[in-house]
């Protein structure tokens, strides 16, 4: 039971994101499905499978109460989302129900996965069944899906690997799985080659070993563009926009191995395929099986070794006075200890090199389309998917994030699954702050109006008081490093007797855009 249609896509959007298999939310026709919208958009971009199921008002108008019918009545329903699902269907008998939420459950939890739509007509729902459909076998219409890569292919990608002199892997959308985990580790360690991630996606690759290059970061930065720079060759496990982290590394190595089912997914519409990258040999397959593959391929280089990890230090505790979300990091470092823990969501600017990640469920990964509120919905799905696997699931949610999803609490506090959430508070949606300082320095405006319109102040929020009002434990506001950690202790403590908490922590905005002056004047 969610509040909000757009919360219920989200938590099975979370679900899917810790499991890698479809949940099933149901949406109250047209304008359930309109307000779902954000969420579908948000599980597509992400490549996660979600089984929706809608519904219409009656197909046949002379059935139609008068108003209420006609305003839950659509022509092509499906087409509202068709551009970012994989399939939709409007089946009109029982036995074409049963078989098209089969297929779109088959077709979600294939590769490349994404969100399915089944929207069925009111009067097919409420009429009286005529006799009992045969049974079936279910699992017959369901097969698994391995999208194996060529041999002759995966003989090229080792031949030009073994030749490389400073290989590179680009660890992009992969999954949860703890074998496959291992594989990508020793196809690392035996060709020698560096490992770049980012947030964009679930861990991939432990950060804390010695061959793992650059800081985590969302957006591309100096770290991975600069590691494509000093390889020989690249070979891209269905990284999040290739074109760009190339571009941004001024072209990209001599060799590019791109491996990805993702083209099968693009579309006219909508634009989240990036651009097209400069690729030497394409390997069309799931990553994990073309690992597999090639690690029996690749011949280990003489001298290799399983290098040491790297053995990180807790951060300090962060000086009194105002918090950046860099203190608020450390300080939630500090407060978990060595819990094992799965970060579920986290905010633009997290500083991922106060974090490592050790296990394909260390971090699940962003909510895929920028969509916000989406936090929390996706944080209540992946706690319900962790529910009793011992990790401590925590989300680091913006303000503004947690105000448009903030309802979805109450499904996880209803049905008692553990969370916590910290609330990384500027009061403000400063990323278009930031972007309003630029404008303004390139305009010749007055920076000390970048506020207008974006900044959540007067009245102040209580973002406690949100989050008991959705059942939830309520904490802060935490306005320095030790009151945020006594915040802490408190709401570790609740959720790991059951219960949901909400940690409001005030922290100053952690960039500007002064820095864009110089290079917007030319000076």
């Amino acid at each position: 039971m969610c509040l909000h249609e757009e919360s219920a896509v989200a938590i099975a959007h979370g679900y899917a994101k810790v499991t890698g298999r479809a949940m099933a939310a149901a949406v109250h026709a047209n304008v359930g499905l309109l307000h779902a919208t954000m969420a579908i958009f948000n599980a597509w971009c992400d490549r996660m499978p979600v089984l929706v199921l809608g519904a219409t008002g009656p197909v046949d108008a002379t059935r139609r109460r008068p108003w209420v019918d006609w305003i839950h009545t659509a022509a092509d329903q499906g087409a509202v989302v068709r551009h970012y699902t994989k399939w939709d269907d409007q089946p009109a008998s029982p036995g074409a129900a049963r078989e098209s939420v089969l297929r779109a459950v088959w077709l979600a939890n294939t590769a490349p996965q994404a969100p399915v739509y089944v929207n069925l007509d009111v009067e097919l729902q409420e009429a009286r069944l005529p006799a009992p459909l045969p049974p079936i076998d279910a699992q017959r219409f369901v097969p698994r899906v391995v999208a194996a890569p060529p041999i002759e292919l995966v003989s090229r990608a080792a031949l030009l690997l073994g030749r490389a002199k400073r290989p590179l892997i680009l660890a992009g959308r992969v999954s949860r799985e703890v074998d496959a985990w291992h594989r990508r580790v020793q196809l690392a360690e035996a060709l020698g080659a560096r490992v770049a991630t980012d947030l964009k996606v679930g861990a991939a690759f432990p950060t804390d070993h010695p061959l793992h290059a650059g800081a985590r970061t969302t957006l591309a930065t100096d770290g991975v563009p600069a590691a494509i720079r000093e390889a020989d060759l690249v070979l891209s496990l269905d990284w999040v926009d290739l074109a760009g982290v190339l571009r941004a590394a001024g072209g990209g190595p001599g060799t590019v191995i791109q491996v990805s089912l993702d083209h099968h997914l693009h579309n006219g519409w909508s634009m989240d395929h990036q651009g097209l990258p400069p690729v030497d040999l394409f390997i069309a397959a799931d990553p994990d099986a073309t690992v597999a593959v090639l690690l029996d391929a690749v011949a280990r280089r003489p001298g290799s070794a399983t290098p040491a990890r790297v053995s990180r230090p807790l951060p300090a505790m962060p000086a009194p006075g105002p918090m950046a979300l860099a203190d608020l990091a450390a300080v939630l470092r500090r407060a978990v200890g060595d819990r094992a823990v799965c970060l579920t969501h986290v905010s633009l600017s997290w500083p991922g090199e106060l974090w490592d990640f050790r296990h394909p469920l260390d971090y699940i990964g962003s909510d895929g389309g920028a969509g916000m509120g989406a936090g929390p919905g996706i944080s209540v799905g992946a706690a319900l998917a962790l529910a009793g696997s011992g990790r401590l699931p925590i989300a680091i949610c913006g303000d503004g994030d947690f105000m448009m999803g903030c309802t979805a609490l109450w499904t996880a506090a209803h049905y008692r699954i553990p969370l916590l959430i910290v609330v990384a508070n500027n009061r403000s949606f400063y990323n278009d702050e930031v972007h309003q300082e630029r404008m303004a320095i390139a305009r010749g405006r007055p920076v000390e109006n970048k506020w207008i319109g974006q900044r959540i102040t007067d009245p102040d929020i209580d973002i406690a008081q949100i989050a008991r009002a959705q059942g939830a434990h309520g904490f802060g506001p935490a306005h320095d490093a030790a009151q945020l950690a006594a915040a802490l202790d408190e709401a570790i403590a609740a959720v790991e007797a059951g219960g949901v908490a909400v940690v409001d922590a005030r922290i100053i905005p952690s960039y500007s855009a002064a820095s864009f002056a110089t290079q917007i004047r030319g000076t």
